[in-house]
């Protein structure tokens, strides 16, 4: 039996909460619009995130459907309360540092999914997950999207390579390096319009299960500005350690190929947003980069990495409801149990981040792999 907590009070948990969610998802998420351009060079590392901060925060303001997906169509609103959604919010919180921590450019938006998922059904049974819109609207697309940004993405740069054979290298270059400026910062607007959404969504899902909204309304301007503030902000601090796995461990990327996959991860992202679908960035872009590097010839292509990447996608939905469901079990004992949580869930992102210090991955040595170990006795398959 859930013990009684003052709605106002725990309503503002939840939306700081959520914000610090937004927060960890833009670091946690800058390397899908700009690790290819820093490691091609086409843009520097401080200049680059900060050109994705910005137009994280511009990409917010154009779309909410998928924030009327998230806050109208994962769960029932009329049988859980903001306890629920702020035990939700921890388990993604905490799969997110924990994934930055190892470099893995897991899913944000799966965390959240998860993490709501079973803090849900801990609160109020399987009955009250709908699971059909989980299945059609979110682990279907993350199965397609990737492999369909990969596809995209191999063969425009497959037609790339042809298309300029006979050309200047030094011309192919510096004319591929100026398109990535634009095809990263599509990405980035991209990203504030598909990621910032989902915490807006649950911000509005807060609100509605608390009774400050009505039932299928959408996110109040306060909410949509508040969320792409903070995702811009934290993708401007930079998420280095995913930005090198993207950049540098799957494959050494050619400007032609950086170009391609910002391309592609655009296209696929940008039309989703449109349609309601609460895709992955992470695994949109994360596809086109695998398809960009097979699409050279005798490109070297980590495929082990991906390995690593596919394990760490499986395991986020069940990891994330994991923790969602025992901060929910946790949160239930009323204000001390989320308290507790609380708690607990900062001592753990301050041990990750005192982990991190040890070998600290920055703007200064982002694209420098040499000593990681992981790479350097990693065998590269060449795309034929």
């Amino acid at each position: 039996m859930t013990a009684p907590v003052d709605v106002s009070l725990i309503v503002i948990v939840v939306v700081i909460t959520a914000l610090v969610f937004d927060f960890t998802n833009g670091f946690h998420d800058t390397a899908n619009a700009m690790a290819t351009s820093i490691a091609t060079g086409a843009l520097r590392p401080k200049v680059a995130v900060l050109i994705a901060g910005v137009l994280n925060v511009v990409g917010a303001f154009l779309s909410v459907e998928v924030a009327r997906t998230i806050s109208s169509g994962l769960v029932d609103e009329a049988r859980i309360s903001p306890v629920v959604i702020f035990a939700g919010l921890i388990g993604a919180i905490i799969w997110n540092l924990l994934t930055w921590l190892l470099g893995l450019p897991s899913s944000s938006s799966h965390a959240l999914f998860g993490g709501l998922i079973g803090a849900t059904v801990v609160a109020a049974g399987l009955g009250a997950v709908h699971f059909g819109a989980v299945l059609s609207k979110v682990i279907l697309p993350a199965i397609v999207s990737p492999v369909l940004a990969g596809i995209i993405a191999l063969t425009a740069t497959y037609l790339a390579y042809r298309t300029t054979a006979r050309a200047d290298s030094g011309t192919v270059t510096k004319g591929f390096k100026a398109g990535q400026i634009g095809s990263a910062s599509m990405v980035a607007l991209a990203h504030g319009t598909s990621d910032a959404q989902k915490t807006m969504g649950i911000i509005t899902l807060t609100l509605i299960t608390a009774g400050v909204l009505s039932p299928d309304s959408g996110p109040p301007f306060w909410v949509i500005l508040s969320a792409g503030l903070a995702i811009g902000l934290g993708t401007y601090l930079g998420g280095w350690r995913i930005i090198r796995t993207l950049g540098k461990r799957v494959s050494e990327i050619e400007t032609p190929q950086g170009f391609a996959a910002e391309a592609s991860t655009t296209a696929v992202i940008l039309t989703s947003s449109h349609l309601g679908l609460a895709l992955s960035t992470t695994q949109v872009a994360t596809g086109a980069i695998f398809g960009a590097g097979s699409g050279r010839r005798l490109a070297a292509v980590r495929w082990s990495v991906a390995r690593q990447m596919v394990v760490a996608w499986i395991l986020t939905l069940p990891a994330a409801a994991a923790v969602g469901a025992v901060a929910a079990w946790v949160a239930s004992a009323g204000t001390v149990g989320i308290v507790l949580v609380a708690v607990v869930a900062i001592a753990l992102a301050a041990g990750i981040y005192a982990v991190s210090r040890r070998r600290p991955v920055t703007a200064d040595n982002v694209n420098d792999v040499g000593d990681d170990a992981a790479v350097a006795h990693e065998p590269a398959v060449p795309a034929r």
